[in-house]
């Protein structure tokens, strides 16, 4: 059966960063640009969400054992946010940790391993002036018991990333630059090393025939959000090319599958309902780029054969 493409909602500018909650049967994700956190439960159709100020507002992860409570970044701030799910406001915001202070830099993408440590990055300006941002302004971390870790410096656009604890590997995408990276993974220590490029969205291949270099007539963009299925295949929303991209880590990396949807401004993904077998796909709607049928949808990809993993929660 070839996969199925189903619209969920709508009315978003920059949805991002999908996290399904396997406890709760239900997907938590952002409004970057809206400064909203959301909540979807597919099996009632219910879409709530709350406004946080005018923050940019780039990632939700559930905190283990405490209901309600969830991460949330705030510009440079990853903060504790109490939220019933329902209410159009938070109750609380508790700021943890803030990152490269006195800069105008904000925290994007980012996403927890299965001890609870949060691994998150930045870039140089706000979504919401993105003309600004420059090359060799972002960084990426770790954040455990409020203990920042550097891991990176001089990143253009630190964006999805991907942990396969059966290989021990790190995946991680820098949108500026367009490369998508595997790192060596020592999760008891909270290290990386031994950098290799998996994915290259644009540049000439000839230097490296161990990369895989995307076709730019096929998929014309750049990778943004990444998330990996049970069989440690990397799933990829290329934005800018309306494709969502299925590859096989190697020297070099496959693609296996491709699936397109109704807008060029795919976001992120992730998987998610009872079986794991559903794929969530958040996109953007911003007014000067090609929209496509349906931006700023959140869409739900099925028959795709294969399943994903459960998301970790965040500890605290």
């Amino acid at each position: 059966m070839a996969p199925v493409v189903e619209k969920l909602l709508s009315g978003f500018l920059l949805s991002e960063g999908p996290h399904w909650d396997d406890k709760k049967q239900c997907l938590y994700f952002v409004d970057i640009l809206k400064s909203t956190i959301n909540r979807y439960v597919p099996s009632t159709k219910e879409h709530t969400w709350a406004k946080l100020d005018d923050h940019n507002v780039s990632l939700i992860i559930p905190v283990k054992d405490r209901e309600n409570h969830f991460l949330v970044a705030l510009d440079r701030s990853v903060c504790l946010v109490n939220w019933d799910g329902q209410s159009k406001q938070v109750t609380k915001i508790e700021r943890l940790v803030e990152v490269e202070e006195g800069t105008e830099h904000v925290l994007n993408d980012g996403k927890c391993d299965y001890t609870g440590r949060l691994w998150i990055g930045t870039m140089g300006a706000a979504a919401k002036a993105l003309q600004n941002l420059q090359d060799g302004q972002g960084a990426f971390y770790s954040i455990s018991n409020k203990t920042v870790q550097l891991h990176r410096d001089n990143v253009g656009c630190s964006n999805g990333l991907a942990f396969d604890y059966k290989l021990k590997k790190l995946y991680y995408n820098d949108s500026l630059r367009g490369t998508l990276d595997e790192y060596d993974f020592d999760i008891e220590s909270g290290t990386i090393s031994n950098l290799n490029y998996v994915l290259k969205s644009f540049g000439d291949d000839s230097s490296d025939n161990e990369v895989l270099v995307l076709d730019p007539e096929e998929f014309s963009g750049v990778c943004d959000g990444v998330t990996i299925d049970s069989e440690g295949n990397l799933w990829v929303a290329i934005i800018g090319s309306s494709k969502i991209v299925q590859i096989k880590p190697g020297k070099p990396a496959t693609i296996l599958q491709s699936v397109e949807l109704p807008t060029p401004q795919i976001t992120s993904l992730a998987f998610g309902g009872p079986n794991l077998d559903e794929l969530y796909v958040t996109s953007a709607n911003f007014s000067s780029q090609p929209k496509g049928e349906s931006p700023g949808c959140l869409f739900r990809v099925t028959g795709l054969n294969c399943k994903g993993v459960p998301a970790d929660e965040a500890v605290i």
